[in-house]
């Protein structure tokens, strides 16, 4: 592909090169190193003396643990959020990399070391090409994306995402290959809540089941019937999960409990859905348990929202990183019904997720796998894209 005159694909380039070596210095020490959870502490310390070094001011202990800094352009515009997350997950690695974990049982599983080198990459760029910015780039660097207990919620309450127009999140993705980049049209991931029901019965013995209440036959019809939630109640145009991960209930094998316990997750790829199957839940449960003499105790935790991908802002990131890379960039339904806090910040302002290959060839990896080896010229690539795309949306 012919560049435009104008087209700083190649000034991008070069800046974001400068700084590769480096990118992946600091992922790999941060990989040796993982925290988990709103444990960031190391992790936030390092991000903070690296964009200092940028001559940036960054803001620490945002969200808790989360780093906030801001690249300031040439000229008034809008803000536009740029966003990695930091967190390892609760895992013992088993790469026998030179650079593993030091740390038992946590790991870097998801590359979120390399989401964080990659967003320090392109502040390094960023911070060059400021004064052809028509507006301002807030990096934002997340604590706790893989717990219940939401990073990007609690950065968000600290105003985080306060007099911001845009914001812009990216993930590395194994079954990919470096160099491919894709993106989805509407929801990216899918909401994530959970629930746990309690049925209350009567214990007796089981050789006289006419004189108790049995939870257990009432868990069962429960769980047949939360099925019909996705077959019979939802569209199949806004499909959604629903999974019971655990039920337990009684003790030995003559005695029918007082109680039995399920729970599991709800996942939903749009805000109509998710309330749909919500309301559903909790009808069927109280119901069901009503019609088999049984009380039902449901606790129904949202988690995050789905994530929704802003349509117009799709369009020009496409065209955007087809320019930067000379290759169209593939543009897809989307299908995955995991979950990415960003979403906290996807229902405030326009937003959209970008996902970079990073296998390896010759390997087969997915995320959250004790063996997880991702191809580090990932980060080189995703700082590039990062870049492009502020360049793109400050013009």
């Amino acid at each position: 592909m012919t560049h435009r005159p104008n087209d700083p694909a190649a000034e991008i380039e070069r800046l974001v090169r400068a700084v590769e070596e480096r990118m992946i210095a600091v992922r790999r020490d941060l990989h040796a190193h993982p925290e988990t959870g709103f444990d960031t502490i190391r992790t936030a310390a390092i991000v903070a003396g690296e964009l200092r070094g940028l001559g940036l001011t960054p803001k620490t202990g945002v969200g808790r643990t989360g780093v906030v800094a801001e690249i300031t352009g040439g000229r008034p515009g809008p803000c536009l959020i740029l966003r990695a997350d930091m967190d390892a997950l609760p895992i013992h690695e088993e790469t026998g990399l030179p650079f593993a974990s030091t740390i038992p049982g946590k790991m870097h599983a998801c590359g979120h070391d390399l989401h964080t080198a990659s967003l320090l990459g392109a502040a390094a760029a960023l911070v060059q090409l400021a004064p052809t910015l028509a507006g301002t780039v807030r990096l934002i660097f997340q604590p706790a994306e893989e717990t219940q207990d939401s990073g990007a919620a609690a950065m968000v309450a600290d105003g985080a995402a306060d007099g911001v127009d845009m914001a812009i999140a990216f993930h590395n993705r194994p079954e990919h290959p470096v160099g491919q980049i894709s993106l989805n049209r509407g929801a990216s991931t899918a909401s994530s809540d959970e629930f746990r029901v309690v049925l209350h019965g009567k214990s007796g013995h089981a050789a006289r089941p006419h004189a108790a209440i049995d939870p257990i036959i009432g868990a069962a019809h429960v769980l047949t019937q939360l099925q019909t939630v996705i077959s019979r109640e939802m569209d199949p145009a806004l499909s959604a999960v629903l999974t019971v991960g655990h039920i337990e209930g009684g003790a030995t094998q003559n005695i029918i409990p007082d109680s039995c316990m399920f729970e599991g997750t709800v996942r939903c790829r749009s805000p109509e859905s998710r309330d749909l199957a919500e309301a559903a839940f909790r009808r069927i449960c109280m119901g069901a348990a009503a019609g088999l003499n049984l009380r039902a105790e449901v606790d129904y935790t949202r988690g995050a929202p789905p994530l929704m991908n802003d349509d117009a802002m799709i369009t020009r990131t496409a065209e955007a990183l087809s320019a930067q890379f000379g290759a169209p960039t593939l543009v897809e339904p989307g299908s995955s019904f995991g979950a990415e806090d960003f979403s906290y910040f996807s229902e405030r302002v326009p937003s959209v997720q970008i996902f970079i290959g990073s296998g390896q060839p010759g390997r087969a990896d997915r995320v959250h796998n004790s063996n997880y080896q991702p191809d580090e010229g990932c980060i080189a690539q995703s700082a590039i894209a990062l870049t492009r795309m502020a360049t793109e949306f400050l013009a």
